[in-house]
């Protein structure tokens, strides 16, 4: 009798959640050969290949369309035996706050694990700019953040990971006179790294259209009003990004930071954290 490795579900699940080998791979730990050779398993496993070619991307075909909703299923199933012999009980209310493009593209996945592992904590999460996030009314808004932090070590906001921060959108419009920007509104660490880039690389820009909501952005980068910065591990699978081009300068890193604020519900708020920095870090 078969088996069906665990690791390789859950490894194909986060493949199909966040639209790539290779994003998969930099969320679990593993370098993108691995996440390669765990999904060639479990093809060889089943008898069936699971994703089919589309252009630059790998995408699920008929065989892996049949399999996502077991193996979510599976991974709940999993995930519910753990929590009955291993975990304390742990309930309660939490806040937390991360930047918009966070909510939108990562934690969606880990969010669902979480409260499919934990189901009497409640979770009320709101979006807002990493620089309100991290300010002092912070303490009595939320009870976690995921926030940027432009600081690679910073002892106020620990940093628990890096990541690199990229060119979106169409970038051939580099290429024109000036550079034309969409960003979220002042106070955003994007819109701040692309002005001082450019600035520093002499090349004259203009910012035509500002939203704080990244579903705002990314309509106004595929009707090519101009590009943007995000994080490499945000950037939506449908646009095109670069580190840097012959026509932009490279953007740096950026530190993402996790704070806890101690509560009612301090252990809830251990747990999500830790849960957060696991699957991200």
């Amino acid at each position: 009798m078969k088996n069906i490795s665990t690791d390789s579900l859950r490894t194909f699940v986060m493949v199909v959640e966040v639209s790539g080998f290779a994003k998969a791979g930099d969320l679990l730990g593993l370098s993108q050969p691995a996440v390669s050779l765990q999904i060639k398993r479990l093809e060889d496993v089943l008898g069936y290949k699971l994703f089919k070619k589309q252009g630059q991307r790998q995408v699920l075909n008929q065989y892996g369309e049949l399999l996502l909703p077991m193996a979510k299923q599976m991974m709940q199933h999993n995930d519910a035996i753990l929590q009955q012999f291993t975990s304390e009980n742990i309930a309660g209310k939490v806040r937390l706050g991360i930047p918009s493009e966070f909510a939108a593209r990562i934690l969606p996945s880990i969010i669902g694990d979480f409260v499919a592992l934990y189901p009497e904590v409640s979770l009320e999460v709101k979006s807002r700019l990493s620089k309100h996030l991290l300010s002092a009314s912070r303490q009595d808004q939320f009870d976690l953040v995921l926030a940027l932090n432009e600081r690679l070590s910073s002892e106020k906001f620990p940093i628990f990971m890096q990541d690199k921060l990229v060119w979106v959108g169409d970038l051939s419009l580099a290429q024109n006179d000036v550079v034309t920007l969409v960003t979220a509104p002042e106070g955003c660490i994007y819109r701040r790294r692309a002005t001082d880039a450019l600035k520093s690389a002499g090349i004259k820009y203009r910012i035509v259209y500002s939203n704080a909501d990244l579903t705002g952005l990314i309509a106004a980068l595929k009707e090519g009003l101009g590009i943007t910065v995000l994080a490499k591990s945000t950037v939506p699978s449908e646009l095109n990004y670069q580190v840097q081009t012959k026509h932009l300068p490279a953007l740096g890193n950026i530190g993402i930071s996790l704070v806890k604020s101690s509560g009612e519900s301090e252990n809830a708020v251990d747990k999500l954290a830790e849960f957060i920095a696991l699957r991200l870090g």
